[in-house]
């Protein structure tokens, strides 16, 4: 039987894992929602339980994991989260699963899984330089050079909703700082401008809806957008990448949030980046499983 790699995506309300050959084909998707309530030995041992559903007798060349947090590739350790998954920050993640699985292990940030997705069989497919940003509860991102992670000194690399923009001058980030662009261009921020403005919606998505018909939907979306274009811009002229790949929840806002997001963008691109490639993501859920999987192949096929 042909071998096959096996990718886990490890999220804050989720766990997916994954079969995928070397060619790219997903086969034996499993997933559960994520125990995080009972602690990061549960979360390993429910992503240990579906990698071996998701293989079932299938023999393994290794496991490609992107999880949520700040994930140092040289020692396998979760060096910080979010309180969406209590206790996170510290986890032995590669060695837990390798000890449970009997099989090496390769991890990194599901952000940068995702952007590998991408940059494999994806939206950034046959470019060395990819800024990949996915906008949905927060804004992440990731830069891959020579279509390798971009880790940075402390596996921090890639925070893009941390980035100061006018538009969020005094609006306070969930990082507790000032001025960063996820406190305006975030899901979560957007939904709540909207209310704060005087709009009524229970979901980013009926915002979306609305925006057709409603000039406060679509100022905020525009804006929001705007000011995600603005820190693309600078990210953009300092990095000079190949192609921007937007995926996230955020990014299926429609053309109007798209216009606003490109024109912006291209307003603040010096000469030399003129007609830089803005684009959407192109594998939807699968994508930070298949940039898991294609971190085993690299190593291992």
């Amino acid at each position: 039987m042909t071998p096959v790699a096996a990718a886990v995506d490890i999220g804050g309300t989720k766990i997916a894992t994954a079969a995928v050959a070397a060619d790219g084909t997903v086969t034996g998707y499993r997933s559960a929602p994520t125990p995080a309530e009972r602690g990061p030995e549960a979360v390993l041992t429910t992503a240990a339980d579906l990698v071996r559903e998701s293989l079932g007798d299938r023999e393994a060349v290794g496991v490609g994991v992107g999880s949520a947090g700040v994930i140092d590739p040289a020692s396998g350790l979760v060096r910080s989260a979010t309180d969406a998954l209590p206790g996170w920050g510290g986890t032995d993640l590669r060695g837990g699963l390798a000890r449970a699985l009997g099989l090496p292990v390769t991890v990194a940030n599901d952000v940068h899984a995702h952007a590998l997705g991408e940059y494999w069989l994806g939206a950034a497919r046959g470019h060395a330089t990819v800024l990949f940003v996915a906008v949905g509860t927060g804004v992440g991102g990731s830069l891959l050079l020579d279509g390798r992670i971009h880790h940075g000194a402390r596996s921090a690399a890639g925070h893009v909703g941390h980035v100061p923009v006018a538009a969020a001058a005094g609006r306070r980030c969930p990082c507790g700082a000032d001025g960063h662009v996820e406190a305006v261009a975030s899901g979560p921020a957007l939904l709540h401008e909207y209310r704060e403005r005087g709009g009524s919606a229970p979901r980013l998505q009926e915002v979306v809806a609305a925006s057709e018909h409603d000039p406060l939907a679509r100022t905020v979306l525009t804006e929001g957008a705007r000011a995600l274009g603005s820190a693309l811009a600078g990210l953009a002229n300092t990095v000079d990448p190949d192609v921007v790949v937007i995926g996230g929840g955020v990014a299926e806002a429609g053309e109007l949030w798209w216009e606003a997001l490109r024109e912006e963008t291209a307003l603040g691109l010096v000469p030399a980046l003129r007609g830089l490639p803005v684009v959407p993501s192109g594998l939807g859920s699968d994508a930070a499983l298949l940039g898991a999987a294609h971190m085993v192949w690299r190593e291992h096929g």
